[in-house]
């Protein structure tokens, strides 16, 4: 050994040094300009091979009946199709709970091998299941596709394991279908059973928050289209994107309700648009497919954690959750304030995001944006801070919520919309330096 001591000895002082936390005085060292030598800690956030784990499958399994169990409290029947959005770093962060969930809703599991590594994927017995096979169609987002090519793979060979299985049509959507879409449009059922779709290789996002963003968008079959165009690539077991519109449209179709997680406290689905683009793109493009028939949308909140934190919680729900605890919320608002100018865009963001919900699905309520008037708009000292910290994003409140208006997703009274009119003139009044001087005169 090193210091010529005993194995023992030696043991005991690796014992040592392992129990020191040498990372933060590591770190205030390479901040001061000195020289730092690796640790040999947290050199990688995952192991690819390890995903989804042991604790993942169960958690999974247990959002998966959760889901089921709170579409079924609203009245609906079990669905046959659920679309679900997967994120690349939540699931690194819950260790591939969101990828389990999939897997459990279809019926199937994770397959490893004799190291401990990922194989692909097995599936359950309809015995063990204990109900009817799922079909699931799977959205991803481009960091899930560069980060986890792996699960990819895995989430693709459960969905052809599930259409191959020779098993009642009737308990297993995922056959039903892919046999039924192979029959209207022939080609062979590997195609068929693709579920995992995205964007094509070295693109991100669905573009449906650059719409809402620019206002450029005349109704929802225009979101839906740009969605589909972005999303319309289906990943397969070898892990190569193929551009399928017409099967995206077809198991569209056949969507009872759409579904994300949510497993950050600091960020809600009002908060980045990044959510209105993908959940609320699919949504929109479930409508469509469906002849305008709108599905339910959930929301899982996993932000508490443990086996029975997690919470499932309809859109509308959720929304009005953050409208309450964020943009109504006084210390709220005020610990935005304080950023000044940055704060002010913030808010704006929370409203133009609100408004991609409504956008994209329609299930946001009209007294959200009613109230979200009375707070920031018709209240004359509020609008005076935030037009002194950020006229430009002061006036783009004003102008969202008319815009909100004007696409009929909130119908102010007479009083109340002229009240608005004349604050958003004055806010554009202030951005163009004309204000002070109609004052003066």
């Amino acid at each position: 050994m090193a210091d010529g001591g005993t194995p023992a000895e030696d043991l005991a002082r690796v014992e040592r040094l392992l129990g020191q936390d040498h990372e933060l005085p590591a770190l205030l060292h390479a901040l001061d300009g000195g020289f730092v030598l690796p640790t040999g800690r947290n050199l990688h956030g995952f192991d690819p091979f390890r995903l989804p784990s042991a604790y993942a499958v169960r958690d999974g399994e247990r959002q998966a009946e959760r889901l089921l169990a709170r579409h079924r409290a609203d009245g609906h029947p079990l669905p046959e199709t659920i679309a679900i959005v997967l994120w690349g770093t939540d699931n690194l962060k819950t260790e591939g709970s969101a990828i389990a969930q999939v897997l459990a809703l279809i019926g199937a599991r994770p397959r490893f091998d004799s190291y401990g590594r990922l194989a692909g994927a097995q599936l359950r017995p309809l015995e063990e299941l204990g109900r009817p096979r799922i079909d699931v169609v799977v959205t991803l987002s481009g960091i899930f596709r560069d980060l986890l090519p792996l699960q990819i793979k895995l989430l693709a060979e459960a969905a052809f394991l599930a259409a191959s299985a020779d098993e009642p049509l009737a308990l297993n959507a995922v056959r039903r279908h892919a046999l039924a879409y192979q029959a209207a449009h022939g080609g062979d059922l590997e195609t068929a059973a693709l579920r995992v779709f995205g964007n094509a290789e070295g693109a991100y996002g669905a573009n449906v928050n650059a719409l809402v963003d620019s206002s450029r968008w005349d109704d929802g079959d225009e979101i839906a289209e740009t969605y589909t165009r972005r999303k319309g690539y289906a990943y397969g077991r070898g892990g190569r994107a193929t551009r399928q519109p017409q099967l995206l449209g077809s198991v569209l179709a056949d969507v009872q309700l759409a579904y994300q997680n949510l497993d950050s406290v600091e960020l809600g689905i009002t908060t980045v648009d990044t959510y209105f683009d993908t959940l609320g793109g699919i949504s929109r493009a479930v409508q469509r497919a469906q002849g305008g028939q709108a599905a339910p949308v959930y929301i899982g909140d996993q932000t508490r954690g443990g086996a029975d934190g997690g919470t499932v919680r309809t859109l509308d729900e959720q929304v009005a959750l953050e409208t309450r605890t964020r943009m109504l919320n006084p210390k709220w608002v005020e610990g935005l304030l304080d950023h000044g100018y940055e704060g002010v865009r913030q808010i704006e963001q929370h409203l133009t995001n609100t408004l991609g919900w409504s956008a994209t699905t329609g299930q946001v309520q009209p007294w959200v944006y009613q109230q979200i008037s009375e707070t920031f708009v018709l209240d004359p000292a509020m609008r005076e801070r935030l037009a002194a910290l950020n006229p430009t994003a002061s006036a783009r409140v004003a102008n969202r919520l008319l815009e909100a208006h004007e696409r009929r997703f909130w119908s102010p009274d007479a009083q109340v919309l002229e009240a608005l009119r004349r604050a958003g003139e004055e806010l554009e009044d202030r951005l163009e330096g004309i204000f002070i001087e109609k004052a003066a005169a």
